[in-house]
């Protein structure tokens, strides 16, 4: 059975049908494109920048809310201004139990830190919806009192037969402001004697027109009516609970805590014009909005959960850095002039603009491990603590007693386990990308590996390449000059140098391709490279 058609308007739903299908008809006749002649504005703001973060703990965060996070973070950050936290947790029946602590825990880990907002504090709380009711219901009722809004007493029955006839006919489910007339007293009385009612914002005969950061002007459509029914969207800002809508609450809250910029998904482009009606009722100067595309996958589709729109704890498991996630969600939708696109959280502060591209943005893993394979070479160049996690993903694997790597401390020797795991790590970093697969790349490194016999006849290559046991000291410079050597002295010269590498790297890794030869020997050490050379006297 399909939920009362009317009776959706009443709850928090973030986008109403009539939205859904204005932003439907918007994307189709372009009504959302900046006027001829006029470039759109992506200057920063001349003056400090406060922006918010308003998640709803219904759920975890996803791909698509950090990314709307992080463009709101970097704005502030840009500009010298502030990043706030704001739960919008009125709609307790969809609440999940641990969403907002997960919430704290997956924005600190990508190092977006909130300076206003829960578990911190500052001047514009409390923080939580639900904890700001009261000033809900003042603001609600401010706007019966300039005319803006009206009681509706109608019940939940008149309103779904409403919705139902109105569908049936094709037109909008949209109210007929049956309640609009009643007069001031009359709709005192009733509410007073405790009439059960929700309270109306009453639009005007026409949206007002808005400029997008990004889309340019926006014109929302003229609304057409039909020869015997009267229809008005007026929205609902408090339910018949005493609770806000969204639209209520967010107007409110943006405006008590200052709010100056707002960046957030197209999806919320057709409700900003009832926003600003209810900006223009309460006599209040709206933020700026930028409306970022959405997210699709390869053929164009909203993400789903198979297809990256999984929860950011799913991201850490996979142990991507949080520069690597924070690096590619800033690159969904937004255009810099950089040679890179390699870039940390300072280094997105630092390089941030308003230069967003237009339309939906397609998601694919490639361009993810493109740059944890990139960070994780800086992070092996730097050293200190990110090094040190890779080398600790690493460990916690090989020691795995369940684990296909049991001989590898017999490998290793009596070299540190960590120095020695940092040393492959560093010498194979541009392919890193998790423990796992990084470990079974490069296995030959974590585990015993018996002389190849299909070797043993190479036109006399491995005969000469036991001359390596001449190496005493065994540094890089030595070992070149050894094989260098065995080049030399055999026929061809250099021209047969591709042959000596070739059954080098095959016998020490039995691999066709790798790290660099010289690394594998450096780290393996003297008594293990020669031992895979066949060298038994070492």
């Amino acid at each position: 059975m399909s939920f009362p058609l009317l009776l959706r308007s009443q709850l928090p739903l973030y986008t109403c049908r009539s939205c859904l299908s204005q932003l439907s008809r918007a994307s189709r006749r372009g009504i959302a494109s900046p006027a001829k002649g006029k470039k759109l504005n992506t200057a920063l703001p001349a003056s400090p920048a406060r922006t918010r973060f308003a998640p709803s703990p219904t759920g975890y965060l996803h791909l698509g809310s950090l990314r709307t996070a992080l463009f709101n973070y970097l704005l502030a950050k840009r500009t010298g201004g502030q990043f706030l936290l704001r739960i919008e947790d009125t709609d307790q029946k969809r609440t999940v139990s641990d969403a907002e602590s997960r919430l704290y825990q997956d924005l600190r880990w990508a190092g977006l830190q909130w300076d206003e907002g829960p578990e911190v504090g500052g001047p514009y709380g409390p923080y939580r919806q639900s904890e700001r009711s009261g000033l809900y219901r003042q603001h609600a009722h401010q706007l019966l009192d300039n005319g803006h809004a009206y009681r509706c007493f109608c019940s939940a029955e008149r309103l779904n037969t409403l919705a139902e006839h109105r569908h049936k006919l094709g037109i909008a489910t949209d109210y007929d402001r049956t309640c609009a007339g009643i007069t001031k007293e009359e709709s005192d009385d009733r509410a007073a004697k405790g009439e059960v009612h929700t309270i109306r914002l009453k639009v005007p005969d026409q949206y007002p027109i808005y400029t997008d950061l990004i889309y340019g002007v926006f014109k929302p459509l003229k609304r057409r009516g039909h020869v015997s029914e009267a229809a008005y969207e007026d929205p609902i800002l408090l339910k018949s609970d005493g609770l806000p809508t969204y639209h209520l609450a967010n107007v409110v809250d943006d405006h008590h805590m200052k709010i100056t910029h707002v960046i957030r998904g197209s999806e919320w482009m057709p409700s900003t014009p009832k926003h600003i009606a209810m900006y223009n009722a309460f006599g209040w100067t709206p933020p700026e909005f930028a409306h970022v595309g959405l997210l699709v996958d390869e053929q164009g589709n909203k993400l789903s959960k198979r297809n990256f729109d999984t929860d950011i704890t799913a991201f850490r498991e996979m142990e991507i850095f949080p520069e690597t996630l924070t690096n590619f969600a800033a690159l969904l939708g937004w255009s810099h002039q950089e040679k890179s696109d390699v870039m940390d959280l300072k280094a997105l502060v630092d390089k941030f603009s308003l230069k967003f591209t237009k339309g939906n943005t397609t998601v694919t893993f490639g361009k993810l491990h493109f740059l944890q394979r990139k960070h994780a070479a800086l992070r092996a160049k730097a050293g200190g603590q990110g090094l040190e996690e890779m080398t600790q993903h690493v460990v916690n694997l090989l020691s795995d007693p369940k684990g296909p790597y049991q001989g590898w401390k017999k490998t290793i020797g009596s070299t540190s386990q960590t120095t020695y795991i940092s040393r492959v790590i560093q010498a194979d970093a541009e392919n890193y990308t998790n423990a796992n697969e990084f470990v079974y790349r490069n296995s030959f490194m974590f585990g015993p590996l018996e002389h190849p016999t299909s070797l043993t006849d190479a036109e006399g290559i491995p005969q000469a390449a036991k001359a390596l046991a001449d190496v005493r000291e065994w540094k890089r410079e030595a070992l070149m000059d050894k094989v260098h050597e065995i080049i030399d002295g055999r026929a061809g010269g250099k021209k047969g140098s591709k042959d000596v590498y070739h059954y080098l790297r095959k016998a020490l890794t039995g691999r066709e391709e790798g790290m660099r030869i010289y690394d594998v020997m450096l780290i393996l050490g003297r008594v293990e490279s020669l031992r895979r050379l066949g060298v038994m006297d070492v």
